[in-house]
Formats: structure tokens, sequence, C-alpha cells
């Protein structure tokens, strides 16, 4: 694979001691991030390597969408759910100015449904995923601390995108922790854990498995409307009738033919669907509504009750992130009008938690908030809940508004 080398700038000093400007020293030499049809490269066969390792880097400089923070692109080792190294893609944002005696507190981010096209991987995006996102980001940065995103596995990379299998994206999660502090060796040690949808089913999994940093400590996870119930998602969209739920039937259906080969769309589904099903995967999540216009879910999923049954079984094996107590402090986020992850089943997940032994879940419930909505409303509690966990007080805070509900 031919590529350009480039010297990567990190952070000078120790973790744990004050921190230089990002260019006071250098890290060793890393090749530049590039892709190939929204693909990004990385080398055929991929060396074994530990988890948070770094494969290329690229900086661009100051990024004026997330006020002059330092933005790169880093591609970095991870492992599946099956123990098999993974590359994964995803973005750094340093915040600008001075960093704090310490080093900057690090929030990895975990980004909602985008869609499973590598086209669809947020570090490809000006605004990583949606304006929402990038107002969230922004606000984190603000509040100073530097932000790790990563896209999961699959997204943005080879091979097809594990969607909702939870072990995959929590360890990247964690893992862009890792790979973050090889790249910037000045930053701190405390990090937190904050996703919405998708991500808040990520960050849940990642709060299973925080050793994964090493010295990173772990000291809080924000969780805002996290995927759970699996189980109960195909049975649920076939019964809607509401067409463009079946783009999350179709992405759990293909993250889960990617984690478990045998289980392949058209074996599914059959041609006609598989076909259907396909066109829509090729999409990112807006884009592919047109083609589900009119369509029948009942026809779109044409599985027996029993085949609904042991699908999510498999589903929920995978991906539902309340089956093993969390032992750090958790805040669950949820919108009262939420349409797309029901406030019961995160009330259930608050329960289930509870009941394992997690000793700290604080649920907070925003009336009148739909899914992206809660975002905006709950900015404020959520620096708050950083700040009284080791991260920085917030100095002031204003919601902000999001474009959908």
């Amino acid at each position: 694979m031919a590529v350009t080398v480039v010297m990567v700038m990190a952070a000078g000093g120790c973790a744990g001691e004050p921190a230089g400007p990002a260019n006071a020293a250098d890290s060793p030499a890393l090749p530049q991030v590039s892709m190939a049809d929204h693909t990004y490269r990385v080398p055929q066969p991929l060396p074994d390597r530990p988890p948070g390792t770094l494969i290329a880097a690229t900086d661009h400089g100051t990024d004026t969408r997330f006020g002059g923070a330092r933005h790169w692109t880093v591609l970095y080792h991870s492992v599946n759910a099956h123990g098999v190294d993974v590359p994964v893609s995803g973005t750094v944002l340093l915040p600008p100015g001075a960093p704090p005696r310490g080093g900057w507190p690090v929030v990895s981010w975990a980004h909602g449904t985008t869609g499973v096209a590598d086209s669809c991987a947020p570090s490809q995006m000006s605004d990583l995923g949606s304006d929402a996102y990038a107002k969230e980001l922004r606000a984190l940065l603000q509040a100073g601390y530097a932000v790790t995103a990563t896209d999961y596995p699959g997204l943005g990379t080879p091979g097809m995108h594990t969607y909702l299998v939870g072990a995959d994206e929590g360890n990247a999660v964690v893992d862009i922790v890792t790979a973050a502090h090889h790249l910037l060796p000045g930053l701190g040690n405390l990090w937190f854990a904050v996703g919405h949808s998708q991500g808040g089913q990520a960050v849940l999994f990642a709060a299973q498995a925080p050793s994964r940093a090493g010295a990173a400590r772990l000291a809080g996870t924000v969780a805002i409307a996290p995927a759970s119930h699996l189980e109960a998602m195909l049975p649920g969209v076939k019964a809607s009738h509401v067409p463009s739920e079946l783009s999350f039937a179709f992405y759990a259906l293909a993250g889960l033919s990617a984690t478990d080969p045998s289980r392949t769309l058209p074996s599914l589904l059959g041609t006609p669907a598989a076909e259907l099903a396909f066109r829509v995967l090729a999409q990112c999540q807006a884009a592919g509504y047109p083609v589900l216009r009119h369509v029948n879910t009942e026809e779109a999923l044409p599985l027996s009750t029993g085949q609904l049954a042991r699908i999510g079984q498999q589903m929920g094996d995978y991906g539902d992130p309340d089956r093993t107590a969390i032992p750090t402090p958790v805040l669950v986020v949820q919108g009262q009008e939420d349409h797309d992850v029901p406030p019961a089943w995160t009330a259930a997940v608050v329960q289930n938690l509870r009941g394992l032994g997690s000793p700290a879940i604080i649920p907070r419930t925003y009336p009148g908030a739909g899914h992206d909505q809660v975002l905006g409303q709950s900015i404020c509690d959520l620096l708050t809940f950083l700040g009284t966990h080791g991260g920085r007080a917030p100095t002031s805070c204003t919601p902000f508004r999001t474009d959908s509900g």
C-alpha cells in the first residue's frame, strides 16, 4: 500500500504533569490517513498490535466548526466481540489554548445511528454526523475536554459495520482513548464515556470494560437515550407499518450478519427483501428513506414469529447493554417524548443495572424532549455530572436547540 509518511505532532509532557502546546514534541512517524471510495486504507494483512495502537493519523489543523479545536483523523487497532484485531477510524479534537495542569481530561464520544455504508462514518462528515452532534461536541470542547470520537468497526473501514454489536462498539470507544494518548501524550489520565442512541448503548458496554484503557481512569459515563431491548426490534418494526423504521431493522440484521456470517441477509429475508435491504444499506440514514417509501413492513421482513424470536434473542445477547453491572457512576438521560427509544425501555435499563449491583445509576428524564432534542436540553446537566466526578466544573452553560426531535 502506498502511503505518504508524515510526522504526527503530539503534546509534550507526561500524563499527570503540565502539558505543553499540541506541537511541543514529536511522536514516531505514522502514515497519513488515506481512503478510496469512502473506505479508509489499512494494511493488508493487518499486523497484530495491542488495542489502541495507532495505524495512521492526519492532522487537519484548527477546525472553525469546533471553535478552533485541533482536529485529527485517526486509524487505530481495536478488538471485536470474537477477540479478533480490527481496524477502526475516528476523530480526535483538542481544545485551543493552554491545557490545564495534568492535561486535558478526555470525553470519548459515541455517535448515534448514521447508517452502515462507509460514507456514513462521522469522521468523513464536517459535523461528525449531525448538527446536534456538532453542537454537543463544541460544548464539550468549550468546557475544556479533549474529545475522541470513534466511527465503530466497519464504518469507514473494510468490512460491514457491526451495528449494535455491543462489545465491538464499546471496545472501540475505549481503545480510541488509548490511541489519543499515543497521539497526544500530554492528555490527562481522567476520561469519560458519553454517547447518544446507538452510542448510548456503546458507552454502557465501554463502561463494562474500563480497564482496557490502561492507566487512563474512567470517571463516569453518560448514556443518552441508549439503544436497548434489541430482542424486540424486529417484531416492533414489522408491526409498526412505518416504512422508515425498516432502516434500523436492516442495519441490525446487517450487523448480526457481520458478527455471525451464518446469518446472511438473503438467507434471513429471501431474495426480494434482501435486495431492498442492500439498497437501503448502501445509503446513509436519511438518504435511504426514499427507497422505503410505500414499502410494506411485513413484506420487507418476511420472518415468522419463531424466526423473529430466535434472531431477536441473538441480537439481545450481542447488544443489550443492561446485562452486566457497571462499577462507575452512570448518568442515564432520556427524553419523555422520544419515539425512537421508548422511555419505558430506558427505565427498565436503569432498573436492570441497579438490580445487577451497579452502585451509581442516575436517571434524568426531560419532559417534552424528543430523541435528538434531549441532547440540547441535557447538556448543562451532563457538564455538571462530569464536573462532579472529577472533570472540569462548568463556568457557564446554555442549552442548545436541535433541528429535529
